[in-house]
């Protein structure tokens, strides 16, 4: 602390009485709270404000000025949280490992640090192999045509080394914790019953080895030391007109974890969570199937979701049908070149509260990072996917990045979502961090300015949110 009668002194004599490392006219920072304050960070739909924490205060009293009310309660407890976060495809690695050190390295410390003004992200996806928004098409055990490598001599993860693993390895640097989630979007081709990228089954034959070859991965990437925490057998296994993908029915997912991927596993003493469906709500009778063969059901952790069709409570209905079992959300795009206002609405709506309102353990986005092109992407691959960021000369933070950040900064992983009501345009969730703090997110569906109430342990603070904005709450 700069000592006053040092600074007094400093003053008669006209000298520099700043600070050695103190910015000219630098902005007073937000006083810390005090005992019943509320923290409250807000985004608004016309971009006036981006997750800017409000220099208002917002203090527990024995009453509120408004006519709407949202009790947040404690004693109402659902899912624990493992985070919250976005894909990072091949094509935002490298993108991100283009920048120069002087830009990358705060830009990681941003994302994934959640002190200051960082925000936190705690989950990450991350394909096995290629996805559509790589450079190109590829796997780790690739192939001339017409030969195979069933004992997987040549499967090698070498193609991840020049952008992938280096960028990986900074961001377990900065957050150990972090959960990675690992899905292929197709096997090596000559597993497959098309001898292609896009499209076509694995074959049974080749069940074994593809058992293996997550093995392998997992391992490789354990040997670089980057822990895999969970994976699914097959990304969108109902879509087969992705350049890659692979079609995988129910019944054929259910049998290759019963019968290799989870045997597999097992034998090799790996814990990575095997996670199964991964795509859309509209078909709730995928991941039901495979829960329900009592040979599949104990190497399964959970199933995981998209929202580009069905209904977000779908997850509450796999819940209720398997509670011993997780649900998760994994994956949803922003269509460049994206409707801030309206994506904003949406995702936090029908994402941020409404997965979690349903059982989901994370939310992601995809995807991290593209260019102002919407490159680098694979040919037939998305050609409008607006990444969290885009990268060019400029970083520039697109409606995802501040999604994510609502819940990310304050709902740590191993929160635990507890009661709270909608009212009105008002919809929200409520967490309870490791830090015993309140964490409300809220969001003003309407397009008018709403009053409300925020009430906890019978006692009240007022607060208000325009049209389309989202309010994070802490206390």
């Amino acid at each position: 602390m700069f000592n006053p009668v040092v600074l007094l002194f400093c003053i008669m004599l006209g000298g520099n009485c700043k600070k050695n490392n103190e910015k000219e006219n630098p902005p007073p920072p937000p006083d810390p709270p005090v005992a019943n304050e509320v923290l409250f960070y807000l985004t608004r739909g016309d971009r006036d404000v981006l997750f800017n924490r409000q220099n208002v205060k917002l203090v527990f009293s024995g009453t509120g000025s408004a006519s709407t009310t949202i009790e947040v309660d404690t004693t109402q407890t659902f899912q624990s949280i493992d985070g919250f976060g976005y894909t990072l495809t091949g094509g935002s690695a490298s993108l991100l490992n283009s920048l120069p050190a002087t830009t990358l390295d705060p830009l990681l410390k941003e994302l994934f640090l959640w002190d200051s003004t960082n925000i936190g992200v705690s989950y990450l996806r991350i394909s096995i192999g290629a996805s559509d928004l790589s450079a190109s098409t590829f796997t780790y055990d690739d192939m001339p045509a017409g030969q195979t490598d069933s004992n997987l001599v040549n499967f090698s993860i070498d193609k991840e080394k020049q952008d992938l693993i280096p960028i990986l390895k900074k961001i377990v640097a900065l957050n150990p914790a972090i959960k990675i989630l690992g899905s292929p979007w197709s096997a090596p081709v000559w597993m497959k019953t098309n001898d292609s990228f896009k499209g076509g089954s694995l074959k049974p034959e080749y069940y074994a080895a593809y058992a293996n070859y997550f093995v392998k991965y997992i391992q490789a990437m354990k040997a670089e030391g980057i822990p895999i925490d969970a994976i699914t057998p097959q990304n969108e296994p109902l879509h087969g007109g992705n350049n890659p993908s692979m079609v995988m029915q129910a019944n054929e997912q259910t049998t290759f974890i019963k019968n290799n991927l989870g045997p597999a596993f097992a034998a090799a003493g790996i814990n990575t969570k095997i996670i199964a469906y991964d795509h859309n709500a509209d078909r709730p009778d995928y991941p039901l199937t495979v829960l329900n063969d009592a040979a599949a059901n104990p190497y399964v952790n959970g199933s995981a979701f998209h929202l580009y069709g069905g209904s977000i409570t779908a997850l509450t209905q796999v819940h209720e049908a398997h509670p011993d079992k997780h649900v998760y959300f994994t994956e949803q795009w922003v269509g460049g070149p994206g409707n801030f206002p309206g994506d904003l609405k949406w995702h936090v709506e029908n994402l941020i509260i409404g997965a979690t309102r349903n059982w989901s353990r994370n939310v992601l986005e995809w995807n991290l990072a593209a260019d102002p092109g919407y490159q680098p992407h694979t040919p037939g691959g998305c050609t409008t996917c607006l990444g969290a960021l885009t990268i060019s000369s400029t970083v520039t933070r697109n409606v995802s990045y501040y999604i994510i950040a609502h819940a990310s900064k304050f709902v740590r992983p191993g929160s635990v979502r507890i009661g709270s009501k909608d009212a009105g345009s008002i919809v929200t969730v409520a967490f309870r961090n490791p830090e015993g703090k309140k964490v409300l997110i809220a969001l003003n569906k309407g397009s008018n300015t709403e009053s409300f109430n925020i009430k906890f342990n019978g006692k009240m603070v007022t607060t208000s949110l325009n049209g389309g904005a989202v309010g994070t709450y802490v206390w």
